[in-house]
């Protein structure tokens, strides 16, 4: 008989031998900035993650760094919004504000935007809708690179596009290449699927759709046979790393993108897990280590990085 506990009975044996583990150095902090003054406003589904204005985003960020957590992704909450999401490809936009603030604050921020037009659009969809009602691929992408543009240009490190528009990857390396930004990487939302999971996300970005769903540009949950072909063809277009989004319930997902592809995978632990979670431990019903098993979850099955609104806590209580 194998005696398989011999791994498992003396502490220092169990600890030095784990395949996967979690450093701060893998995890991204979802960021969102507001315009406005003295603004500081969370949701009663995220009651924990609040929305800054400019004036009192130095909060969060003296947070983050007594933490050590230095990279972060940066969404934009607009006060106007317009059918062509103006204000997302503007020069002096909210998130485009935001970059020079918090590189002029601590340069040490590693800056990641995301690339949308859902929160700056007053119907709420990720691009450009045509006279029927749907949103004009190739329309939306010239915008969609205009907004990479203006934040490489405002200083990001990194761009991460998550509108789901085919050719958006194409379309924004040749817009940064052409205007000098070659080593400026892509993180590609490129299995971002069409989910329930998101719903306080939307809430504090203000994001929802006014209409219809985004079913015909966010992948199907149904599938996955397509899921390593998508990822494939993100890469081709010059994508230097892909995502998974969701995370939780699409762990099938990211080792299957594992095994296809050799860049490295992220992983966003979305609002709708974070709201489970926090309010299971809230209750009672799970211990407050199942945050910790989570993340370690996404890297057994190929996670390389991590989006999570748990940064702070993974930090705080088990880094």
């Amino acid at each position: 008989m194998k005696r398989f506990r011999r791994y498992r009975m003396q502490d220092t044996l169990r600890q030095s031998i784990r395949e996967n583990t979690l450093n701060k150095e893998e995890l991204i902090t979802p960021v969102f900035v507001i315009e406005g003054e003295n603004i500081k406003t969370a949701t009663e589904a995220m009651p924990d993650l609040y929305r800054y204005s400019l004036d009192r985003l130095p909060e969060e960020l003296e947070t983050l760094i007594d933490l050590g957590l230095f990279k972060i992704i940066l969404f934009g909450v607009p006060k106007l919004k317009d059918a062509m999401g103006s204000q997302a490809y503007d020069e002096e936009g909210i998130v485009q504000k935001a970059i020079r603030m918090i590189k002029a604050y601590d340069s040490r921020f590693y800056i990641i935007t995301d690339i949308c037009l859902c929160q700056y659009t007053d119907h709420g969809h990720c691009g450009v809708i045509n006279a029927f009602g749907e949103v004009e691929n190739d329309q939306s992408v010239e915008l969609i690179s205009r907004i990479a543009l203006s934040h490489a240009s405002a200083g990001a490190d990194m761009v991460a596009p998550s509108d789901m528009m085919d050719g958006r990857i194409a379309g924004i390396r040749k817009i940064l290449d052409d205007n000098g930004f070659v080593y400026l990487p892509i993180l590609s939302y490129s299995l971002k699927y069409c989910s329930n999971y998101y719903g306080p996300f939307r809430a504090i970005a203000d994001s929802k759709p006014q209409f219809g769903s985004r079913d015909h540009y966010q992948m199907d949950y149904h599938n996955s046979r397509n899921a390593a072909d998508v990822a494939r063809e993100d890469i081709a277009q010059g994508a230097d790393l892909v995502m998974v989004k969701p995370a939780m319930v699409y762990l099938d997902i990211v080792h299957h993108i594992r095994t296809a592809v050799n860049v490295p995978i992220v992983v966003y632990n979305v609002s709708g897990e974070y709201a489970l979670l926090s309010q299971g431990i809230k209750s009672g019903m799970v211990n407050e280590n199942i945050i910790y098993e989570t993340m370690i979850g996404f890297k057994r099955a190929g996670a390389d990085l991590i989006i999570t609104y748990f940064s702070k806590e993974l930090v705080n209580k088990w880094l």
